[in-house]
């Protein structure tokens, strides 16, 4: 499979978390931070034992990875939540999502790091114009940044790099085949009700709506979309997919306007408009330097 087909692969994860604020939404907020991870969690290891056992087999052969994998998988998708979460309980939600969206701007800088791999001007534009259309989308609301919330402040930009840094890393264990985060799901599932029941009371789900959004989560943001994103920062673009991600809390506004959740605005319009052309130019520079390749073969 080519680089290209992988970067596309990659982009159902991102359009899959635009899903994530709508499907929030229908389990009502009732349900306990760390019990909705746990549930999820366990529905994407289940979906991979699907997968699984339409195979002929156990996947047990996927869980035998080097401990250097399996520190990235886990700490990347535990890591990740377990911040982001307490983030939420030290700083307002606003800030907070503010700062954890820094991480697909660490993956294309992060990205110059990997072998093989250049960082250009256009990354880092394409990149920073996606970022400020983010930052103005969810901004909106912001009161603005305050001292007294540093803790919080800080354990969201630890969101930000534990992800990028998941996401980066991925790369040099590429061997490492996607089943095998079907495990670290489990792991983390794992975790999560540990969590859960040490720190929460258990709320479960009231109406078919709310288990929809269970549901939802599980196979969608949850499941499906950490598998499409292990392949495509494994095989794809990853500038691109970094700054692609941006696209997410666009399509989750949009989902959320769509539905009667929210209403259009100008800011909407605005942060469309830079996260589009963040994207364009990011992927020009994939594309530029493909025809450059071309017509140096040729010749």
């Amino acid at each position: 499979m080519t680089a290209a087909s992988a970067t596309w692969i990659g982009s159902i994860s991102v359009l899959l978390w635009g899903t994530l604020a709508l499907l929030t939404k229908l389990t009502g907020g009732q349900i306990p931070e760390f019990q909705l991870m746990a549930m999820t969690f366990t529905l994407a290891f289940a979906l991979m034992c699907v997968r699984w056992f339409k195979g002929g087999h156990s996947g047990i052969r996927f869980a035998k990875q080097s401990a250097f994998a399996w520190t990235i998988g886990v700490v990347g998708l535990f890591g990740y939540h377990f911040a982001y979460f307490k983030a939420m309980t030290l700083a307002p939600a606003v800030e907070v999502s503010l700062l954890a969206y820094l991480w697909p701007l660490f993956i294309v800088l992060f990205s110059a790091l990997l072998p093989g791999e250049s960082l250009r001007a256009q990354h880092i534009a394409g990149a920073v114009m996606a970022l400020v259309g983010c930052w103005l989308l969810i901004g909106r609301n912001s009161s603005g940044f305050s001292a007294q919330n540093l803790d919080g402040y800080l354990v969201a930009f630890a969101c930000a790099l534990i992800w990028s840094s998941y996401s980066v890393l991925s790369r040099l264990v590429k061997s490492v085949p996607t089943d095998a985060v079907g495990w670290f799901c489990g792991v983390t599932a794992v975790l999560a009700w540990m969590c859960h029941l040490m720190w929460e009371q258990t709320v479960w789900p009231d109406g078919a709506s709310q288990w929809v959004g269970v549901v939802g989560l599980g196979l969608g943001p949850v499941g499906i979309a950490f598998f499409t994103w292990d392949y495509g920062v494994k095989h794809g673009n990853i500038q691109l997919l970094g700054t692609l991600a941006y696209s997410a809390p666009l399509i989750s506004v949009i989902l959320l306007i769509v539905f009667g959740f929210g209403e259009a605005t100008m800011a909407v319009a605005g942060a469309s408009t830079l996260i589009v052309s963040g994207s364009l130019v990011a992927g020009k520079t994939r594309n530029t330097e493909t025809a450059k390749t071309v017509n140096h073969e040729a010749v």
